[in-house]
């Protein structure tokens, strides 16, 4: 019987080392952690990617340099190795015929085959920002950093890049720009790149051309764009900023299409779904959301109480027909914004009332009204008198 872990729809990895499984359609999340060890930041999950095509094991890579790979079919960690090889955190993860693909942000990637004597070892250039793989053509990988240019390997031939971008033109006061790349991606069906930078532009490079510059760019935000992803349509990218600014830019005229609402801090990771309109994107905020990109609407917003850096989304298509279990165990483990609204709303209002004066009663116990007060006074002087 396959674990409750394979139905999750979104991995996420935390900075206090924990890879959390969410369910959205029960509504429940689930922490997974390696050993009995205690919560540290040494360990926090820095990158993560799947380990083979049918989404049954996860590599997730961590601070402190270990690799530990997660068994969506048993729900637990089953193997961890030590990969501690340059310097930094892992810029990116990746799977090429069965043998692991890490890269450091000092520069060092590194296939790491079944007999060390066979591992590739490139020195890709300080300050890598991030590592992105080819789908369509696994032996390919894409790197980038912060004054380290957009680089193309050929792991097969690992001595030189194939392709090396140019810097763009010096700016209207003939000043050098400056080169960070934070995030890229390859587009299917081509060998067009699209980047994101730290100085807010979207860049499209195409390797293929003889121009090594790139060839559509577009600026959105003031602030450093931090992660981007492919619509499924590969027309447009979804980008997000540190100031939690997410759009989605069309990349055929670089103009900005729409724009996503709801988010509180930096965007670490932003995912698309491969045939769904759903984008997931996680931050410093600690929520994970999940947007729809027809209708800008926010299906699913999940507090998930860490810091997160990174998310795998899976390609399942059919989620509202999946099975759902009783109502009784679809109990959330996470508290969603309207289950809060709720609670505030089925509480009692208290109005603040003014202290009324005291009064004198009668003999029944009821206050006797005000206007009554004058008309006893003269009764009283009559007797009197």
């Amino acid at each position: 019987m396959a674990s409750p872990a394979r139905g999750n729809h979104v991995w996420v990895g935390s900075e206090t080392g924990i890879l959390k499984g969410i369910n959205l359609q029960k509504k429940q999340a689930t922490n997974y952690k390696f050993g009995d060890a205690g919560l540290s930041r040494h360990e926090a999950v820095t990158a993560m990617c799947w380990g083979d095509p049918y989404e049954s094991e996860i590599y997730v890579g961590c601070l402190d340099g270990s690799v530990k790979l997660f068994s969506t079919e048993k729900g637990k960690f089953t193997e961890s190795r030590d990969c501690r090889e340059g310097e930094g955190p892992f810029c990116g993860l990746a799977m090429l015929d069965g043998s692991l693909i890490t890269c450091v942000q000092s520069g060092l990637l590194k296939v790491w085959r079944d007999a060390s004597s066979e591992n590739v070892e490139i020195q890709v250039g300080p300050g890598v920002c991030r590592m992105r793989q080819n789908p369509e053509q696994t032996h390919r990988v894409a790197t980038g950093g912060k004054e380290n240019c957009l680089k193309v390997w050929d792991l097969q031939q690992p001595k030189e890049p194939i392709f090396k971008a140019k810097n763009v033109r010096n700016d209207w006061l003939d000043l050098r720009v400056p080169i960070w790349d934070r995030d890229m991606q390859f587009l299917p069906g081509s060998e067009k790149i699209v980047t994101c930078t730290g100085h807010n532009q979207v860049r499209l490079y195409d390797p293929s051309s003889p121009q090594r510059r790139p060839v559509l760019e577009a600026t959105f935000s003031e602030y450093p764009l931090t992660a981007l992803s492919l619509t499924p349509d590969a027309n447009a990218v979804v980008v997000g900023s540190s100031r939690g600014d997410v759009a989605v830019i069309d990349l055929r005229q670089g103009r900005l299409v729409k724009r996503l609402k709801g988010f509180a801090g930096s965007v670490r990771a932003i995912q698309c779904h491969p045939a769904l309109p759903l984008v997931a994107s996680c931050g410093l905020d600690r929520f994970l959301r999940v947007h729809n990109l027809h209708h800008k609407r926010l299906e699913h917003k999940v507090y998930l109480k860490s810091r997160l850096n990174c998310l795998l989304l899976t390609s399942r298509e059919r989620w509202e027909h999946e099975g759902l279990d009783s109502p009784a165990e679809l109990q959330s483990d996470v508290k969603e914004e309207n289950e809060d609204d709720e609670i505030w709303n089925s509480m009692e209002v208290v109005a603040t009332k003014r202290k009324a004066e005291t009064q004198p009663c009668s003999e029944s116990g009821d206050k006797e009204p005000q206007k009554d007060k004058p008309s006893r006074k003269k009764k009283i002087r009559k007797a009197e008198s």
